[in-house]
C-alpha cells in the first residue's frame, strides 16, 4: 500500500507541475493575443475595402488588360498555407492542413502548396508532388519576424509567378480570426483578381462607377500589386492573432482538465491512505487481542 500511496503522491505532484505551465502559457498567451488583436483589427478594415475596390477596378478593364485578372484554365493551382510555428495550440495546424488536402481532392489541376509557417512546412515537405519550385528555401520561417517587409517580398514572388505563366490559380488558406475561442479555417482567392459580390442582391459590383485619377492603366500597374501585399499580409496577421486566440483557449482547457485530474487523484489519494491506516489499526487490534490470549 506504500508503493501506492507514493506513485498517486507522485502524479499528483507531476500534475500540478504540468497545471503550472499551462496556466502560465495561457496567460503568455493572453498577452500576446492582446497586441496580435490589435494589429488585424487595425488592418482588416483597410485590407477589405481596399481588396473590395481594385477587385471591381480589375472587373472592369478589357480582357487582356489587367495581367493579375486574366483567367486562364486552371491546371497548375498554388495553395499558399498559413500555419504557426509552434503547437500546443488544439487543431489550429490540422485543420489547414485538413482543408488544402480537401480542396486538392476536388480538383484533377496540378496542385502545389507554398507553406508559411513550420507546421505547413512538415506537413507537406514530405509530399514531393506538393512541394513548389521557384520561392526561397525560408519561406516558411516568416513567422520568426513577422513584418510587412518580409510578406511583401513573398507576394513578389507569386505575383511573378502566375504572370510567368507558372500557376494559373493561387489561393490563401489560414486561420481567420474572430474571437479568442473562434478561429476558422478559410480558403481566400489570391489570384486572379475576381470582383466582389454583393450578396444581399446576388450580383457583381463590378458596375460601380469609379472617377481614375491618374489613369485606370497606372492605378492597375501600381496599386494592385501593392493591394496584393496587403491581402498576404493581412492573412498572415490573422492568423498570428487565430494562433495566440486557439493556443490560450487549448491551455485553458488543458489548465482544467489538469485541475480534474489533480481532484481524482487527490480523492484516491485519501482513500489509499484511509484503507491503509484501517489496516494498519486492525493490525494492532488483532496483535492485542493474541497477546491478551
Amino acid at each position: 500500500m506504500a508503493g501506492g500511496l507514493k506513485e498517486v503522491r507522485e502524479r499528483i505532484g507531476s500534475v500540478q507541475n504540468t497545471m503550472q505551465i499551462t496556466s502560465a502559457m495561457k496567460m503568455v498567451a493572453a498577452a500576446k493575443l492582446r497586441r496580435a488583436q490589435e494589429a488585424i483589427t487595425r488592418m482588416r478594415p483597410y485590407a477589405e475595402k481596399l481588396q473590395a475596390v481594385l477587385s471591381n477596378v480589375s472587373a472592369s478593364l478589357d480582357s487582356g488588360e489587367g495581367v493579375f485578372s486574366e483567367k486562364r484554365e486552371a491546371k497548375q493551382v498554388l495553395y499558399v498555407a498559413i500555419t504557426s510555428n509552434r503547437g500546443l495550440c488544439g487543431g489550429f495546424n490540422n485543420n489547414i492542413a485538413k482543408e488544402i488536402r480537401k480542396e486538392m481532392s476536388q480538383t484533377e489541376a496540378t496542385c502545389h502548396v507554398l507553406p508559411l509557417g513550420k507546421k505547413a512546412n512538415d506537413a507537406f515537405k514530405k509530399d514531393k508532388s506538393v512541394v513548389p519550385v521557384g520561392f526561397a528555401d525560408d519561406a516558411w520561417q516568416i513567422f520568426d519576424d513577422l513584418n510587412f517587409d518580409r510578406a511583401q517580398l513573398v507576394a513578389e514572388n507569386i505575383m511573378e509567378q502566375f504572370e510567368s505563366g507558372q500557376y494559373d490559380v493561387v489561393k490563401i488558406v489560414y486561420n481567420r480570426f474572430v474571437n479568442a475561442g473562434v478561429q476558422v479555417p478559410t480558403v481566400e482567392s489570391f489570384l486572379p483578381l475576381e470582383p466582389m459580390v454583393d450578396e444581399s442582391h446576388s450580383t457583381s459590383r463590378a458596375d460601380t462607377d469609379y472617377i481614375f485619377e491618374p489613369s485606370q492603366a497606372e492605378i492597375v500597374e501600381r496599386i494592385i500589386p501593392n493591394s496584393l501585399k496587403v491581402q498576404l499580409y493581412k492573412g498572415l496577421l490573422d492568423s498570428h492573432a487565430a494562433e495566440h486566440g486557439a493556443r490560450m483557449t487549448a491551455m485553458h482547457q488543458a489548465t482544467e482538465n489538469a485541475g480534474e485530474l489533480l481532484r481524482d487523484l487527490r480523492i484516491s489519494y485519501n482513500k489509499a491512505r484511509q484503507a491503509s491506516i484501517t489496516t494498519e489499526i486492525l493490525e494492532i487490534v488483532a496483535g492485542s487481542e493474541a497477546l491478551d490470549s
